[in-house]
């Protein structure tokens, strides 16, 4: 999995005088939950955006005041209007502890069912899974070429090596489904046919 190192301080003041503070100078308040007692810290808003913006998922390294701990982002709070980053939630990780993580996934091939005129269809895009730090991926790979049209691939098609799938195993994670112009033409084909069945019969009788 890849790893992000970013130094930040220490909050030294809490409450919501001190947050909507931090948030004018442009400023991020977090928490690091996980290691018996819970951290406040707090970074510049651009040190956060190469593990905010981004499908891939990190192990992060928080540098808080010259004290390393190792983490993972764990939930993060926009504004519902300018979509910038109000609040970040950060779990710690202990080596020898496994931890829960959701991890993008990567399709390998085209589906027979897409080159029959289907289209994919991508349900999830992350999955749940739990495992120790150093056995986290980067990406979940999955190969689609057998994808028939009308198929579909589920939870409990896949495993990996060291990993721990917690989704439910009959959820769906990707779908090959005909397009309305591939059905709609696919009938005009039927339809054409049986109209040349019906005027070769008509045909015939008059012959006779």
């Amino acid at each position: 999995m890849k790893h992000q190192k970013i130094k930040v301080s220490l909050r030294k003041e809490l409450g919501k005088k001190a947050t909507k503070a931090l948030r004018k100078n442009k400023c991020v308040p977090c928490v690091l939950y996980g290691g018996g007692k819970n951290i406040h810290f707090f970074a510049e808003e651009r040190d956060f955006r190469h593990i905010v913006y981004t499908p891939n998922v990190y192990l992060v390294e928080l540098n808080i005041d010259g004290e390393i701990y190792n983490s993972t982002l764990k939930d993060i709070q926009f504004h519902p209007v300018r979509d910038n980053i109000l609040h970040i939630d950060f779990f710690q990780i202990f080596e020898g502890k496994k931890i829960t993580v959701e991890i993008p996934i990567k399709l390998n091939g085209l589906a027979e069912g897409v080159k029959e005129g289907g289209k994919m269809q991508i349900i999830r895009r992350k999955l749940k899974v739990k495992a120790f730090a150093a056995d986290l991926p980067d990406q979940l790979e999955i190969d689609v070429e057998n994808v028939k049209l009308g198929s579909n691939i589920k939870i409990a098609e896949l495993s990996y090596d060291n990993l721990e799938m917690l989704d439910k195993k009959t959820d769906v994670v990707l779908t090959v489904n005909l397009t309305r112009a591939a059905k709609g033409a696919a009938e005009d084909e039927e339809e054409g046919v049986e109209g040349e069945g019906e005027g070769e019969t008509e045909n015939t009788k008059e012959d006779k």
